[in-house]
C-alpha cells in the first residue's frame, strides 16, 4: 500500500468519527422478519411488547442489537436465565415465574431471512423446543460466530447442517439429562476452524468412534464441556493435539463400557486452566499425572471413589484458586504442604475420611473465602483450628463449614487476633469472623452456654446451620441480634423453656428449625406476622401447647410446616393452597377433619405430604379430596375414625403412600382405592374391616411394594392375583379370618427373589414438582412390621426388607412346594392356621431367611435336612405339629431354644431328648407344653396314693386314730417345755 493510499483512508476514517452519532434505524424487511419470527412464539410474560408494527425502529426492541452504521440486525438475545429476578428472597426460586417467562412455540424458518445476524441465544426457553429436533435450517445461516441453544429442550439428532457454521467461534447445544440429543458422529465440527467454545452437555455420542481425533483437530478450541455426555469405548489415543484447549469439564460422563480411571490424555493438556472430573466413579489414588497441569486454577474430583491419600503432586499446583475434592473415600492427613497453595480461595476436603488435625501452614492461605471440612475426623479443638486462620484468613472469610467433624468446644486459652477464652464456647472464637456470612458448625461435640456477647459481632451472618450440638442460649428479653439470618438451624439447642421472643426480629428468615429445642410455651401470635418469609418451619419435639385457633395462624401458609410431637389441641387449622408438606402428628388435635378438609379454596390446594397421626380425631373421615389432587403422602393412623373411605379419595391420582391403621374403620375392603394406581405402600391394619380382599388390589394397584391388612375380619380366599403385584416387597395378613389353601403362583412375587431384590435401603414416595425452594420430593415410606416376634416400625432400611405374614388365620392344604423359590425372602410367618403336610424339601434354597415360624399348625413327617443350610437363619419356630425325627444338625439350629421345637415328636439337639438307635422318638413337650406331661402325672399319682394310705386308717379304724393324735399331743408338750425352760435360761 502506497502512503497517498494511506493519506486516503486516514482522512476518510477522521470524517467518519467528525461526523455527529445517528440512532441506529432497523432495515424494514428485517423488522418484518422479527414479526414473523414472533407470531409463532409463545409469550405468556410479555417480554416481546416492544415487538410491534407501532415501534418502528427494530434496532430498540427488546434483546435486539443493530450495527451503529449499517443499522443490520447483529444480534438477538432471547434467553432466559436463572437470575435474581426469580429469587424471592435469599432462597426461594420461583419456578412458576422462571417458567412463565420462557419463550414457547417454534423457530421460524424465517430467522434465515435475517443474513447479517452473527449472535443468536434461545437459551432457557425448554418450551421452545421440548421434544422436537434442532431445525436443520440454522445450517444456512453462516453468519453465526455465537449459537447458544443451550436448555431449549431439543431432542434427537444433532441435524449435521449445523456444520456449516464455518465461522462459529461460540457454540451451546448442552441439554437435559433426561431427554438427550443424540450425535452418531462429531465430524460435522470438524469445519469449524474458527470454534472456541463448544458445549455438548448430556448428548449421547456413543457413537462417535472418532469424537476424541476429530475435537483435538480444532486449533482454536479452548474451552470443551462434555458434562453428562454417554461416550464410546475408551481408546488412548497415541497422539494428542489439543494445542489451545484450557477449560474441560467431563463431569459425570460415562463411557460405554464404564471405566474407573482418569483417561491419561488429559494430563497431556499443558495449557489447562480448568479441569472439572466430579461424579464419574473415579477410583483408585489420584493420579500422580495430575503435577504436568502446572497452569491449573480450578481442580474439581469430587463426587468420586478416590481411596488414596492426598499425593504431594497435588500441593504443587501453585496456581490453584478453587480446589474441590469432596465425597471421595481419601485417607490419612493433610500434609503441610497445603500451605503451599497460597492462591487458593475456595477450599473443600469434606466428605472424606481424612483424619487428625489441620496443619497450620493452612494460615498461609490469606486469601482463602471459603472452607468445608465437614465430615472429616479432625478430632481436634475448635480453638486450635481457629488460632490457625487467625493470621490473615480470618477478616476475609464468608463461609466456614465444620459440620461432623469431631469438634469439640472446650477451649484454652488463645493467641493472635482471638480474645482469651476460658467458658469452653466456639462462638466466642468466631467474634473475629466478621465477614463471615455462613456458618455450618453442626453434628460436633460441643457443649456449651451461649450468650449475648457471643453473638455481637457476628454482624454478616446470614446463615447458622448449628444443630446436633449441646447449645444452651442464655440472652435477655429484649435482647436483638445485630444479624439478618436466611436460615437458622439450631434443632436440638435449649431455647426455652419460654418461646425465644427474639426471633421475630429475623424478619428475613426463610428457614427456622428450632425442633427440640425445650420449648414449653405457646406459639406468639405476633410470630406469624414477624416472619412472612419464612418458606420452612420446623417446632416439632417440643412441649408447645394451645388450641389451634389462638396458637396457630389461620390459615397456615408456610409452604413446609413440621409441628409434630407437641401439645397442641382442638380443631384442625386450616390451610392456604401454598402448603406442600404439613406434620401434625403426635398432638391433641380433636373432633372431625370435615372443616380443614371441605373449607372451600378459590385456588386449588397444592398439598403433597400430610401427617395427622396419633391424634384424637374423630368421626368419619370427609369425601372432599377431590380439592387435593396433588397428595403423595397421607398418614392418618392412630386415630379414631370410623366407617369407610370415602369414594373420593380415589381422585388422589398422585397418592403413592396411604397409611390408616389403627382407626375403627368398618365396612368391606375400600372400592375407592381401584383408582389410586400408583400406591407404592398401603397400610389398613388394625381396623375392623370385613369381607373378601376383592382381586382387584392384584389387578389395579401394581407398584405397591407394601400391603399390610393386618389385625382387620378379612374372609375368604386370598386372591391368586395378589401373584400379579411384581414389586410386592412385604405381605401381612395376619389376624384375619382368611381360609383356603396358600396361593401356588406367590413364587410370582419377583420382588422377593435375589435377581429383583430391591438394594436401595429405604422406600420414598415422589412428587411430581417442588413446591417451594425447601420442599422436598421425597417423603420416606414408613410401616409397623411384626417380625420375629415383636413389632417395630421400620423406616431406614424398609426397602431392603421382604416378608410374608399369613399367620393367625384358617389357612387350609399344604405349603406350597414353589415358594422356595422366593430365595430374597427375609421373613416368613405361617404360624396358628390349619396347615397340613411335609414343610417344603427345598426350603434350603431360601438363603435369605432370617426368620421362619410355622408353629401352631398340623404339619407332620421330618424337618428337612436341607434347613441347616439357611445361615442368616436367628428364628425358627416349629412347635406344636405333628413334626417327628431327628432334628438336623447346622450350624444354627442347636443354638435355638428348646420351645422352637415342642410339642412334636421330634428328638435330638437343642430338646433333652436323644434319638435312640431303633428310630423311636417320644414327644417332649417343655415346661409349658400343651401335650401329656409325664412327670407331673406320675407325682400327681404318687401324691394321691400316699396321701391316702396314710389317711385312710385313721378313718376306719378308732383305737389307730386314738394312738395318732395321743402321740401328737405328747409331740406338742416336749416341744412346749423345750421352749419354756429356753426363755428360763
Amino acid at each position: 500500500m502506497n502512503s497517498s493510499s494511506i493519506y486516503i483512508l486516514v482522512f476518510v476514517q477522521l470524517w467518519l468519527l467528525s461526523l455527529p452519532c445517528r440512532e441506529s434505524v432497523c432495515i424494514p424487511s428485517e423488522r418484518e422478519t422479527l414479526l414473523k419470527f414472533k407470531n409463532n412464539l409463545n409469550d405468556p410474560s410479555n417480554r416481546l411488547w416492544s415487538w410491534n408494527h407501532n415501534n418502528t425502529n427494530c434496532c430498540h426492541w427488546y434483546g435486539v442489537l443493530c450495527h451503529n452504521v449499517t443499522s443490520h440486525l447483529l444480534q438477538l438475545h432471547l434467553n432466559t436465565t436463572f437470575s435474581a429476578a426469580f429469587y424471592d428472597g435469599y432462597y426461594h426460586f420461583d419456578e412458576e415465574a422462571y417458567e412463565k417467562s420462557q419463550f414457547g412455540g417454534e423457530i421460524s424458518p424465517c430467522l434465515a431471512d435475517l443474513k447479517h445476524l452473527n449472535h443468536l441465544n434461545l437459551s432457557g426457553n425448554y418450551f421452545l423446543g421440548a421434544g422436537m429436533a434442532i431445525p436443520s435450517f440454522l445450517g444456512t445461516m453462516t453468519s453465526l460466530t455465537h449459537l447458544d441453544l443451550s436448555l431449549t429442550g431439543f431432542m434427537g439428532k444433532i441435524p449435521s447442517q449445523i456444520g456449516n457454521l464455518s465461522n462459529l467461534v461460540y457454540l451451546d447445544l448442552g441439554g437435559y439429562s433426561v431427554e438427550p440429543m443424540l450425535a452418531e458422529n462429531v465430524e460435522w465440527v470438524s469445519s469449524m476452524w474458527k470454534l472456541e467454545y463448544l458445549h455438548l452437555s448430556y448428548a449421547n455420542l456413543s457413537k462417535a468412534f472418532h469424537w476424541l481425533h476429530t475435537l483435538q483437530s480444532l486449533p482454536s478450541l479452548t474451552h470443551l464441556d462434555l458434562s453428562g455426555c454417554t461416550l464410546p469405548h475408551y481408546n488412548e489415543p497415541s497422539l494428542l493435539n489439543f494445542s489451545s484447549l484450557q477449560t474441560l469439564h467431563l463431569s459425570f460422563t460415562s463411557f460405554s463400557p464404564a471405566i474407573s480411571f482418569v483417561p491419561k490424555w488429559i494430563f497431556k493438556l499443558k495449557k489447562l486452566v480448568s479441569l472439572q472430573l466430579w461424579g464419574n466413579e473415579i477410583q483408585g489414588p489420584i493420579p500422580g499425572g495430575i503435577r504436568n497441569l502446572t497452569l491449573l486454577q480450578n481442580l474439581d474430583l469430587s463426587g468420586n471413589s478416590f481411596s488414596s491419600s492426598i499425593p504431594d503432586c497435588l500441593y504443587g499446583l501453585h496456581r490453584l484458586k478453587f480446589l474441590n475434592l469432596r465425597d471421595n473415600h481419601l485417607h490419612g492427613t493433610i500434609s503441610d504442604a497445603l500451605g503451599n497453595l497460597t492462591s487458593l480461595v475456595e477450599l473443600d476436603l469434606s466428605g472424606n475420611q481424612l483424619e487428625g488435625n489441620i496443619p497450620t501452614s493452612v494460615g498461609n492461605l490469606c486469601n482463602l473465602r471459603d472452607i468445608d471440612f465437614s465430615n472429616l475426623k479432625l478430632n481436634q479443638q475448635v480453638n486450635e483450628l481457629l488460632e490457625i486462620l487467625a493470621p490473615c484468613i480470618s477478616h476475609g472469610l464468608t463461609r466456614l463449614a465444620v459440620q461432623s467433624s469431631r469438634l469439640s468446644g472446650h477451649l484454652t486459652d488463645h493467641i493472635g487476633a482471638f480474645k482469651n477464652i476460658d467458658t469452653g464456647n466456639p462462638f466466642e472464637s468466631l467474634g473475629s469472623l466478621c465477614k463471615l456470612s455462613s456458618l455450618y458448625i453442626g453434628g460436633n461435640l460441643f457443649q456449651t452456654v451461649v450468650k449475648e456477647d457471643d453473638l455481637a459481632n457476628l454482624t454478616s451472618l446470614m446463615e447458622i446451620h448449628a444443630s446436633g450440638n449441646n447449645f444452651t442460649l442464655k440472652v435477655g428479653p429484649n435482647w436483638l441480634p445485630n444479624f439478618q439470618l436466611f436460615h437458622l438451624d439450631v434443632r436440638s439447642w435449649q431455647l426455652g423453656p419460654s418461646f425465644p421472643s427474639w426471633i421475630k426480629s429475623q424478619n428475613k428468615l426463610e428457614y427456622l428449625d428450632m425442633s427440640n429445642a425445650g420449648i414449653i410455651d405457646s406459639i406468639p401470635t405476633q410470630m406469624w406476622e414477624a416472619l412472612p418469609q419464612v418458606l420452612y418451619l420446623n417446632l416439632s419435639h417440643n412441649h408447645i401447647h394451645g388450641e389451634s385457633g389462638t396458637t396457630l395462624k389461620n390459615p397456615i401458609s408456610i409452604p413446609v410446616i413440621d409441628l409434630s410431637s407437641n401439645h397442641l389441641c382442638g380443631k384442625l387449622p386450616y390451610l392456604s393452597s401454598d402448603v406442600s408438606q404439613l406434620d401434625l402428628s403426635s398432638n391433641s388435635f380433636s373432633e372431625s377433619m370435615n372443616d380443614f378438609l371441605c373449607n372451600d379454596q378459590d385456588e386449588p390446594m397444592q398439598l403433597q405430604f400430610l401427617n395427622l397421626a396419633s391424634n384424637n380425631l374423630s368421626g368419619e373421615i370427609p369425601d372432599c379430596w377431590m380439592n387435593w389432587t396433588f397428595l403423595v403422602n397421607v398418614n392418618l393412623q392412630s386415630n379414631h375414625f370410623v366407617g369407610n373411605l370415602p369414594q373420593s379419595m380415589g381422585s388422589l391420582a398422585e397418592l403413592q403412600s396411604l397409611q390408616i391403621r389403627n382407626n375403627t374403620l368398618s365396612g368391606i375392603f375400600p372400592t375407592s382405592l381401584k383408582k389410586n394406581n400408583q400406591l407404592i405402600s398401603l397400610d389398613l391394619g388394625e381396623n375392623n374391616l370385613s369381607g373378601c380382599i376383592p382381586t382387584w388390589v392384584g389387578e389395579k394397584l401394581l407398584k405397591v411394594k407394601i400391603l399390610r391388612l393386618r389385625s382387620n375380619s378379612f374372609a375368604g380366599h386370598i386372591p391368586n392375583e395378589i401373584c400379579q403385584m411384581s414389586h410386592l416387597q412385604v405381605l401381612d395378613l395376619a389376624e384375619n379370618n382368611l381360609s383356603g389353601n396358600i396361593p401356588s403362583c406367590f413364587c410370582n412375587l419377583s420382588a422377593m427373589t435375589l435377581k429383583n431384590q430391591s438394594t436401595d435401603p429405604s422406600i420414598y414416595s415422589e412428587a411430581q414438582y417442588v413446591g417451594s425452594s425447601y420442599s422436598s420430593i421425597y417423603s420416606m415410606v414408613s410401616v409397623l412390621l411384626w417380625l420375629k416376634g415383636r413389632g417395630d416400625e421400620y423406616r431406614n432400611i424398609l426397602g431392603l426388607v421382604t416378608s410374608i405374614d399369613l399367620s393367625s388365620n384358617k389357612l387350609l392344604g399344604e405349603i406350597p412346594r414353589k415358594i422356595t423359590n422366593l430365595n430374597g425372602l427375609n421373613f416368613l410367618n405361617l404360624s396358628h392356621n390349619q396347615l397340613i403336610g411335609h414343610i417344603p424339601q427345598g426350603i434350603g434354597n431360601m438363603g435369605s431367611l432370617q426368620s421362619i415360624d410355622f408353629s401352631r399348625n398340623q404339619l407332620s413327617g421330618e424337618i428337612p435336612p436341607t434347613i441347616s443350610k439357611l445361615s442368616f437363619l436367628s428364628m425358627l419356630d416349629v412347635s406344636y405339629n405333628h413334626l417327628k425325627g431327628k432334628i438336623p444338625t447346622g450350624t444354627q439350629l442347636q443354638t435355638f431354644d428348646a420351645s422352637s421345637f415342642i410339642g412334636n415328636n421330634l428328638c435330638g439337639l437343642p430338646l433333652p431328648i436323644n434319638c435312640s438307635s431303633n428310630g423311636k422318638t417320644h414327644s417332649y413337650e417343655g415346661s409349658d407344653g400343651h401335650g401329656v406331661n409325664w412327670f407331673f402325672v406320675s407325682a400327681t399319682i404318687g401324691f394321691v396314693v400316699g396321701f391316702w394310705i396314710v389317711i385312710a386308717p385313721l378313718l376306719i379304724c378308732r383305737s389307730w386314730r386314738y394312738a395318732y393324735f395321743h402321740f401328737l399331743d405328747h409331740v406338742w408338750f416336749k416341744l412346749q417345755s423345750f421352749r419354756s425352760g429356753s426363755i428360763t435360761v
